[in-house]
C-alpha cells in the first residue's frame, strides 16, 4: 500500500480488518438470507408514473430513488436488493442499499428486514463484495428472483465481530470516499482551467481581428460523404466517423486529407458531453452525421476547432427531440478571425495547455479507478481472502 494518495488512516483500517478476521474467524456460520432476515416483498406496491402523486416520500426502485410521492408504506430500517435490471450484472451502482424512515418501494427491489442494524450493514457490505451472476436468470432482462435471493449463502460471524467489521469498513470507506471526492474535484478543476482559458482567448478579440463565416474560410465537402448502414459495412482498418467520432472501422476510405468534422445532429449538439468539432487526418470514411470542412492550412483548422468547442451553438440548432445543425446554419456562424500568425500562436498555447490538462485528467482518472479497485480489495479481504 505505497500509493502516495493513500492515507495512513486507511492503512490502519485495512490492518484492523485483516487482524480481526484472522483472530476472530471462529464462530462464523454459513446462513442463507431467509435464515437471517424477513422478506417483505409481499408488501411492495408499484405505482405507474402517471398515477403517482408528487410528495416528499422517496419512491424506490431497483437501483435507488426514482421519484417522490405523497404517501409511504414502510417506516423502518430496511435493506433493499435489486430484483431486476442490467445493473445486477454490470454493478455500476450498489445492488444492495440500506434505507430508513418513511418510504415507498416498487416491485423492482426486494425488501429485507433484519433484527439489528449491524447485521443489515454487514449483509449490505457482503453483497458489495460478491458477484451474483450464478443466481441471476436472463441476459437481456437480468432478474434475481426471491427464491434465488433466499438461497444466497452468507458467512455470518457472531454479533460482536459483525459490529467490529462494520465499524472498521465504515471508517475505511469514509477514507476512500474522501480520497475519491478530492480526485473528482481535481479532475473537474483541471477541465475548468482549460475551459476558462479557452473562453478567455475568444472573449475579447483584438481590434485587428476580422469576422468571417465558415463558408468564407473553408471548403464544405458534405456532398462527398457516404453513409453505410451497419449490416452493409465490411470490417477493415479505416476509421468510419459519425457525429461524435469513430463509430466503426471499414475496409475502404473516401477521404485522405486533414479535415475538420462538425456534428450535424444528435443530443450532443446541446449537451456538449463531447467536442462537436474535431480534427481528423489521413485515410477515413465519414457518414452523413458530421459536416466535413477543408481549410487551407492546419493553423486555421485548429483555431476554428477550438473556437467552435468554446461556444454554445443553441441559436444555430433546430429541433429539441432530434437536434440538428444543418449546412445553411453552419455557414452563418461568425468566427472572430485574426491573422495567420496570431492563429498559430493561439493554437500553440492552447495545444500545450490541452496536453497538460489531458495528463492531469489521466492521473486523476487513474486515481479514481485505483480507489474503486481498492474498495473491492478491502471487501474481498473482509469477506473472502482473510476469513
Amino acid at each position: 500500500m505505497k500509493n502516495n494518495w493513500q492515507t495512513k488512516r486507511f492503512e490502519d483500517c485495512l490492518e484492523k480488518v485483516i487482524y480481526t478476521n484472522k483472530i476472530q474467524s471462529n464462530g462464523w456460520e454459513e446462513k442463507t438470507l431467509d435464515q437471517i432476515s424477513e422478506n417483505l416483498d409481499s408488501k411492495r406496491v408499484p405505482i405507474t408514473k402517471n398515477k403517482r402523486k408528487s410528495g416528499i416520500y422517496p419512491y424506490y426502485g431497483a437501483s435507488g430513488i426514482v421519484d417522490y410521492v405523497d404517501g409511504y408504506i414502510f417506516d423502518e430500517d430496511l435493506l433493499l436488493v435489486s430484483e431486476d435490471g442490467a445493473n445486477l450484472l454490470a454493478r455500476s451502482t450498489p445492488i444492495a442499499f440500506s434505507v430508513s424512515g418513511k418510504i415507498w418501494v416498487n416491485n423492482h427491489a426486494h425488501i429485507l428486514r433484519f433484527k439489528n442494524m449491524e447485521t443489515q450493514k454487514f449483509v449490505e457490505m457482503y453483497f458489495a463484495s460478491i458477484k451474483l451472476d450464478e443466481y441471476i436468470t436472463g441476459a437481456a432482462q437480468p432478474k434475481l428472483n426471491q427464491s434465488a435471493l433466499n438461497s444466497i449463502i452468507i458467512s455470518i460471524p457472531p454479533l460482536p465481530e459483525q459490529q467490529r467489521i462494520v465499524a472498521i469498513l465504515d471508517e475505511a470507506f469514509a477514507a476512500i470516499a474522501t480520497a475519491k471526492e478530492n480526485a473528482e474535484k481535481n479532475l473537474q478543476n483541471a477541465r475548468e482551467l482549460f475551459e476558462s482559458y479557452l473562453q478567455s482567448v475568444f472573449a475579447n478579440p483584438d481590434d485587428g481581428w476580422d469576422e468571417k463565416t465558415l463558408d468564407q474560410i473553408s471548403e464544405n465537402l458534405d456532398s462527398k460523404r457516404v453513409p453505410i448502414t451497419k449490416n452493409a459495412r465490411s470490417s477493415g482498418s479505416y476509421p468510419y466517423y459519425g457525429a461524435s467520432g469513430i463509430v466503426d472501422f471499414v475496409d475502404e476510405y473516401i477521404f485522405d486529407d486533414d479535415l475538420l468534422l462538425i456534428s450535424e445532429d444528435g443530443a450532443n449538439l446541446l449537451a456538449r458531453t463531447y467536442p462537436i468539432a474535431f480534427s481528423i487526418s489521413g485515410k477515413t470514411w465519414v457518414n452523413n452525421h458530421a459536416h466535413v470542412l477543408r481549410f487551407s492550412n492546419m493553423a486555421s483548422q485548429r483555431f476554428v476547432e477550438f473556437y467552435l468547442n468554446s461556444i454554445k451553438l443553441d441559436d444555430y440548432v433546430s429541433g429539441m427531440a432530434q437536434p440538428k445543425l444543418n449546412q445553411k446554419m453552419l455557414n452563418t456562424i461568425v468566427i472572430p478571425y485574426p491573422t495567420l500568425t496570431t492563429q498559430r500562436s493561439i493554437v500553440s498555447k492552447l495545444d500545450a495547455l490541452s496536453a497538460e490538462t489531458q495528463k492531469l485528467e489521466a492521473i486523476y482518472r487513474q486515481k479514481l479507478a485505483d480507489l474503486k479497485e481498492l474498495k473491492k480489495s478491502v471487501l474481498q479481504k473482509a469477506f473472502e481472502g482473510e476469513l
